[in-house]
């Protein structure tokens, strides 16, 4: 636990104190904090009558829930959902149910077909150990990691996002694939490190960042969504997209998980070339002159019938999170404030849903894959995680600096 809490960041910050804010700030709060209790009520209500263990992701085109198995990609942010909401609400009651449907990914730690064990196992595991301290949920951290660097290609000095034998991947001839996305991973393979002592993990984290801001980024540091090496010399073959409108287009999520991946790389190894590359991607997301007034973005910077595009409520509340973090590093630069005010955007009645529609989510208007025609303005288990870990982290900045 001492090497988990020594490089934690604002996640220390995460675990600590809960007591009351101060009334002007704290309302706010406060009240998104009620509502999305309301909202979670309902739904784990129709999980648990249903006597089985359900993962929510979205709303199905029939308008019932979509639920997931335990090797999507996204199975880990509802259990994720559930620390939060205990965090935030101090209620013993989600402590037991946060516990079985974190405990039902137990078999994700040994997932290597794809590279999305990070979100499964961080959100999940880490969570839990990071606000419960349960022992046996560092084994499995430390697995998950272990399974995740099954993929790093040495000779690239990165981790391979997808497999090319399956689907519409298959299709496009990559060898290497990676994925923006990625970066979001690194967390998983830095906190086992120093849960384990395993300094290999932490290298290629380490690696697979530095690879990816030498060939990820465009001179106006927005990103590619897909670079394709070739994994024995590392050459790039193919800079593309699977889920923005182009290849030379700035897909909004994509973007977002830029921002959050290098904030999180510099929280762990206080490199500048990390902070800075936050910083460039901060810049390129909010002097975009496709950005609405409300800072909540259309599913790409570049999709073609802006302003009437859909807007992505995932890639804002990823944004949000990030910024409030990025913000304990530089703090004189407006991080803070644009964080809140995305905040606010979110909690308005444009973007929450009222308690008891939306499949009770909380959030509505995000996008999965335009591109796919998946998931275009419904609710997603992703946009609400990220909406309450931003609600978790400005309690604990604003609770910090009263």
């Amino acid at each position: 636990m001492k090497g988990l809490s020594k490089l934690l960041g604002l996640s220390v910050l995460l675990a600590v104190g809960c007591g009351s804010p101060s009334a002007d700030k704290g309302n706010f709060i406060e009240e998104n904090v009620a509502n999305a209790a309301q909202q979670l009520t309902l739904q784990t209500d129709l999980i648990e009558q249903s006597g089985r263990i359900l993962n929510p992701r979205t709303t199905k085109a029939d308008g019932s829930i979509q639920y997931i198995p335990i090797d999507d990609w996204t199975s880990g942010f509802f259990p994720g959902t559930m620390w939060y909401i205990y965090r935030l609400t101090d209620d013993p009651k989600w402590l037991p149910l946060a516990k079985k449907y974190t405990e039902a990914l137990d078999s994700v730690q040994y997932l290597t077909w794809h590279h999305d064990v990070g979100f499964m196992i961080g959100c999940s595991y880490l969570n839990g150990y990071r606000f419960d301290s349960l022992p046996a949920y560092k084994d499995v951290i430390v697995q998950a990691a272990r399974s995740l660097a099954t993929r790093y290609r040495p000779g690239a000095r990165t981790i391979q996002s997808w497999n090319v034998d399956r689907g519409w991947q298959s299709e496009r001839g990559w060898k290497c694939p990676v994925i923006i996305d990625n970066m979001m991973n690194l967390e998983l393979l830095f906190e086992a490190s120093l849960l384990s002592g395993d300094t290999t993990l932490w290298n290629i984290a380490v690696n697979h960042a530095n690879t990816t801001m030498a060939n990820h980024f465009r001179p106006d540091n927005s990103c590619y969504h897909v670079v394709d090496y070739d994994p024995e010399t590392g050459a790039v073959r193919a800079r593309q997209t699977a889920q923005g409108y182009a290849d030379e287009s700035a897909w909004a999520r994509g973007q977002a998980w830029a921002l959050y991946g290098y904030t999180l790389c510099y929280r762990y190894t206080k490199d500048e070339r990390y902070l800075k590359q936050a910083e460039k991607v901060a810049n390129f997301i909010f002097n975009n002159k496709n950005l609405p007034a409300d800072l909540v973005p259309y599913w790409d910077y570049d999709a073609p019938n802006i302003p009437n595009e859909p807007r992505d409520v995932s890639a804002a509340a990823c944004t949000a999170s990030a910024l409030y973090e990025l913000s304990t590093y530089v703090p004189d630069k407006g991080y803070k404030e644009k964080a809140d005010k995305i905040m606010e955007s979110l909690s308005s009645p444009a973007y929450r849903a009222p308690v008891g529609t939306n499949n009770n989510f909380i959030l509505m208007h995000s996008v999965g894959s335009i591109p796919h025609g998946q998931e275009i303005d419904v609710p997603l288990n992703y946009a609400d995680y990220y909406y309450l870990e931003a609600l978790l982290r400005k309690r604990s900045l604003e609770q910090n600096t009263k």
